[in-house]
């Protein structure tokens, strides 16, 4: 790596940091009642919300009524987003005239939106009207963001409650996880987005005349039309809320999506502030500041671990390429390394970086192709997805998957000592870790289970373009993708076919509630319980030690399920290409 790799992945972390604990603070403040000044000026909007709607904010929930909330959000939600998807050729605002889209794609990313992972098998620009795109697509990254943040705000409350029988309300939590959080920072960073050059205009398309004519045979083409819309709305909340779909199909590649160098920094901090921020809010929320910094110090150790090699095999090259004498030597003047697949305006480091964070939160949104990147530069992000997106992970999910995690991590150290494990002063029994082993295992089944079946079945290879180890690695990445909630995609596959449509569906539907029941089952369990007073072989939960082995159970976890998939995809792919 260079010095300003290492400069830049420095300012990063550190403006994540800078960033996240008032943001982290704030969102504690919001969900315990305490934002003032936010309440005052958005309580009216807020009580007529639930007027219009007949709910009793001050009525709490068991973890039963929240998870049928939760899922009665969604539900209504999928039906919608499919509606619109299909009926888009005789609703308004549809100036380009596309007709419905098709039952089996618009099932798939009705199913993709609502579970916060945004997964497209379409091309927004040349599919969906701009009515699909703001009150489909966009208020559907603000619902499924929400939802996953209102899951986490019900876990950490059953994490800290002592002998309760409720984790708060789901609609209050989710209502003002938008109002609140979500509008209004997605409000600032789409104002910053234009002043860059993102595109916000309700028009379809516009004119322009090239600057050099385009000789196609005998024809002679002077102008373009380039399409545009409403851009830079969508991108905010699509970085913010970890969702990822592009307004447009190359997503944040798209010149009119992330025109500048500050416009891909303010994008890439976007994706993981408030995965990061989060953290914090944990740490208010259960009154111990020092949980929130354990946790986030397990995720950052582990992120930059993982992208530090990703930038390295991105910056070292094709040595396919070297072989031949191609340039491949980074200099002052001329940024070497892989820029297959890349934005000269961008580069390898910042590609690489965007590329493990979104990655690492369930975003998906790529400022460069991932197919194209080496294959050791695309294992990395492929591993950090297989995880199980808890390296920062998606905006709430991201840090109730880790807090399973240190549920399974303080049970291992339990059994060391022969001691009930505790965390937060909760016994942790037979029931957490069943429902903590069944949330962890899951995704890992799901996108295990599907590769198999789509590197078996002739119709789903027939749409596997690239032979070998690496179209092995595009399957296994779709499906990790799809299996966790994150939406970025291995191009060189065509996964717009009625196999992969629904397969990769049910991949995320699966991968979205299984994981939600069980974790506010879990958090239904803890909040019944006592506290437990602290005792000789009671491990500190805030200590570097619990760190370390944190890190180590979800490292562990990780390769044990996935270390043969990698050894079949890139890992092979790699030494094939060493030996040139």
């Amino acid at each position: 790596m260079t010095s300003m790799a290492w400069l830049q992945l420095g300012g990063y972390l550190a403006s994540l940091v800078a960033l996240g604990l008032p943001v982290g603070h704030y969102m504690a403040r919001v969900y315990t009642g305490e934002a003032r000044l936010a309440q005052r000026l958005l309580t009216p909007v807020e009580r007529g919300f639930y007027r219009l709607l007949g709910i009793d904010p001050g009525r709490e929930m068991g973890w039963r009524e929240y998870t049928l909330t939760v899922l009665a959000i969604s539900a209504v939600s999928l039906a919608v987003v499919y509606a619109i998807q299909r009926l888009q050729g005789v609703l308004p605002f549809n100036p380009a005239g596309f007709a419905g889209v098709p039952a089996a794609l618009a099932f798939n990313t009705a199913v993709s939106f609502i579970t916060n992972t945004n997964w497209q098998s379409y091309g927004g620009e040349t599919t969906m009207s701009n009515l699909t795109q703001m009150l489909a697509l966009t208020v559907q990254n603000f619902v499924s963001a929400a939802v996953g943040m209102a899951v986490l705000a019900a876990f950490i409350r059953g994490l800290h409650r002592r002998s309760s029988a409720t984790l708060g309300n789901a609609w209050v939590d989710s209502t003002r996880s938008v109002l609140y959080i979500l509008l209004p920072l997605a409000t600032v960073l789409s104002l910053l987005l234009v002043s860059q050059g993102v595109v916000q205009t309700m028009a379809a398309s516009r004119k322009v005349t090239m600057v050099e004519p385009f000789h196609a045979d005998s024809a002679v083409i002077t102008t373009q039309t380039i399409a545009v819309g409403p851009a830079a709305s969508q991108v905010a909340i699509k970085q913010l809320g970890t969702n990822g779909g592009g307004f447009f199909n190359v997503n944040s590649a798209h010149p009119l999506e992330n025109p500048t160098p500050f416009s891909n920094l303010l994008e890439v901090l976007a994706i993981l502030l408030i995965p990061a921020a989060l953290c914090f809010t944990f740490g208010r929320m259960v009154k111990d500041d020092r949980q929130g910094w354990a946790i986030f110090a397990a995720m950052a150790i582990v992120f930059t671990a993982l992208t530090i090699p990703t930038i390295r095999a991105e910056q070292g090259g094709n040595p396919a390429l070297t072989a031949v004498g191609a340039d491949q030597v980074s200099s002052a003047l001329q940024p070497g390394g892989n820029m297959e697949g890349k934005e000269a305006r961008f580069g390898p480091v910042s590609s690489a970086l965007w590329a493990t964070a979104t990655t690492a939160a369930s975003n998906g949104s790529v400022n460069a192709m991932h197919d194209s990147f080496t294959p050791l530069g695309g294992l990395w992000p492929l591993w950090l997805m297989q995880l199980g997106e808890v390296v920062f992970g998606g905006v709430g999910s991201g840090l109730y998957g880790m807090l399973t995690f240190a549920i399974l991590a303080v049970f291992i150290a339990g059994l060391m000592v022969g001691r009930t494990p505790e965390y937060l002063g909760k016994k942790i029994e037979a029931r957490e870790v069943t429902l903590a082993v069944l949330i962890v295992l899951m995704p890992s089944a799901l996108l295990l289970i599907g590769t198999a079946i789509s590197v078996m079945l002739p119709a789903a290879k027939a749409s596997i373009f690239n032979p070998g180890a690496h179209g092995f690695t595009e399957v296994l990445y779709n499906f990790s993708s799809a299996s966790n909630n994150n939406g970025s995609a291995f191009g060189g596959m065509n996964a717009n076919t009625p196999f992969f449509n629904a397969a990769l569906g049910i991949a995320m539907f699966i991968g979205r509630f299984w994981i939600i029941v069980p974790t506010l089952a879990i958090a239904g369990s803890l909040a019944g319980k006592k506290s437990v007073p602290p005792g000789l072989g009671t491990l500190p939960t805030h200590t570097p030690l619990f760190v370390a082995l944190l890190i180590g159970t979800v490292l562990l976890v990780g390769a044990l399920a996935h270390l043969p998939g990698l050894a079949l995809g890139p890992i092979v792919e790699h030494l094939m290409l060493m030996g040139h």
